[in-house]
């Protein structure tokens, strides 16, 4: 699917998904986004064909219909795993365009950028590289990810270590692209060559606020006149052995293994934990003027963001959401935008009980009473959690929600919590005009973000 543009004070192109790839451009030096991800297409584990518009709406179906893409695993045997579910991507890298040499020396999460961004980029117009603004030197690359190269990792180890039953067989049975596989920074420099990108080029990787946190940190580079164009998003390929014990080990996960499909529970009462995914979601920001020069479509405005830190623990939250309402509150004080305005929120949702209590604890902090009116959802009920991926991609479902006028459900929620009383727009997606949609996520390492997406050329 192609993603839309967005503009920090910004203005979006058109979204896509795959891999993921996003672009966007801004108001104070507005961005557009466009966008493109490979992603569990909310139901069978299909591909949202690359660089193509048709994708956009694909996507916007599947998400409107509350299908879901959780399944159990089948990347390999879940047996002894207490959570036996994912949201698997079926993905083809030559099919997304990589040539050989991406494939061969890159790990599926880059992979997944590349596709993604190369359809972010299609989809927004911009000719590049050849036709980059300052001769590359003005366009930057933002991108995210919480997990980088663990598949690779994985099956390195197995090489060298003859199936780890030997500490080291021989070195020489190290890839020579091991090293560029491993290192996070890979991610951008991939991008950047793929699209001539001379500017600012950097990883975030803050857990589950990636996504959001590398978009705030395009739409910072915009605004602050560091490139015309940025490159902006996240991706993820988490679902291996080791991430899944990891997960397990600290029951952050589902077990909810006889029932698959319905696993990733967010806001319900009977919920038991997040269930995996993985996935890719670029938006290309643009600064408002140079996007308007050339006729840019633009999908919505990003006008503000803002990033906090609990200094609490590594995943215990505090129950009263305090740092993610302060998140929240500053974005809107940043985008000059009352909390009354906010007529969609994109839940970070994850479906543990503990997010769930704290962050809707965060919404009555920072909304006040209009908490109560807004409607509140979560797209990980559908495409699972992908990590540092998601938070990109439940951007690039916001700019979707507000070009189409419709609001994602919450697809598995059936069940009230006491502690979880606001409109989860449970199970049915919802007609409705968004002129200032809220997403946030909060990520292990005790980080919380928020980021707003505004209907283009809305007036208050």
């Amino acid at each position: 699917m192609s993603t839309p543009n967005l503009c920090p004070h910004p203005r979006p192109h058109r979204p896509g998904w795959e891999a993921a790839g996003t672009a966007t451009h801004g108001r104070q030096r507005h961005e557009h986004e466009h966008e493109y991800k490979y992603e569990k297409d909310g139901g069978h584990r299909r591909r949202c064909r690359r660089a193509r518009r048709d994708g956009q709406p694909r996507v916007l179906t599947l998400l409107t219909e509350g299908r879901t893409a959780t399944r159990r695993i089948s990347f390999f045997d879940p047996a002894q795993f207490r959570s036996q579910t994912a949201a698997e991507c079926d993905f083809d890298p030559a099919a997304a365009g990589l040539d050989a040499q991406e494939i061969h020396r890159n790990d599926r999460f880059i992979q997944f950028a590349l596709a993604a961004a190369a359809e972010a980029v299609a989809d927004s117009g911009l000719d590049l590289p050849a036709g980059a603004p300052d001769g590359g030197y003005g366009v930057g690359v933002s991108l995210g990810s919480a997990v980088g190269a663990t598949t690779r990792l994985e099956d390195e180890y197995v090489v060298v270590s003859n199936s780890g039953r030997d500490w080291l067989v021989d070195p020489a049975y190290a890839s020579s692209f091991l090293y560029h596989a491993l290192v996070p920074s890979s991610l951008a420099g991939e991008v950047a060559r793929r699209f001539g990108a001379h500017g600012p080029a950097a990883v975030v990787s803050t857990g589950c606020t990636s996504g959001i946190d590398a978009i705030g940190r395009g739409h910072h580079l915009i605004q602050d006149g560091a490139a015309d164009v940025v490159i902006a998003g996240a991706t993820d390929a988490p679902i291996s052995p080791i991430s899944i014990a990891c997960f397990d080990a600290i029951r952050a996960t589902s077990a909810r293994n006889d029932d698959p499909e319905r696993a990733s529970r967010p806001f319900d009462a009977t919920r038991d934990g997040f269930v995996m995914g993985e996935g890719a979601a670029v938006l290309v920001l643009e600064e408002w003027e140079h996007a308007r020069h050339r006729g840019a479509h633009v999908y919505c405005e990003i006008t503000g963001y803002a990033s906090r830190s609990n200094a609490y623990h590594m995943t215990g939250l505090r129950p009263d959401g305090a740092e993610m309402a302060e998140a929240i509150t500053t974005a809107l004080r940043q985008a000059r935008t009352p909390a009354t305005a906010v007529s969609y929120v994109n839940a970070h949702g994850s479906g543990t009980r503990q997010n769930d209590r704290h962050e809707t604890a965060a919404f009555k902090r920072s909304l006040g009473s209009h908490a109560y009116q807004v409607p509140v959802s979560s797209i990980k009920s559908m495409v699972g959690h992908s990590l540092g991926a998601i938070g990109a991609i439940e951007c690039a479902a916001c700019a979707l929600a507000i070009e189409h006028s419709v609001v994602p459900p919450t697809a598995n929620w059936e069940n009230r919590d006491p502690e979880c009383d606001l409109d989860y727009v449970p199970k049915t997606a919802r007609d409705q005009r968004i002129d200032v949609a809220l997403s946030v996520g909060s990520g292990f390492g005790g980080f919380q973000s928020a980021i707003l997406l505004e209907r283009p050329g809305v007036t208050r």
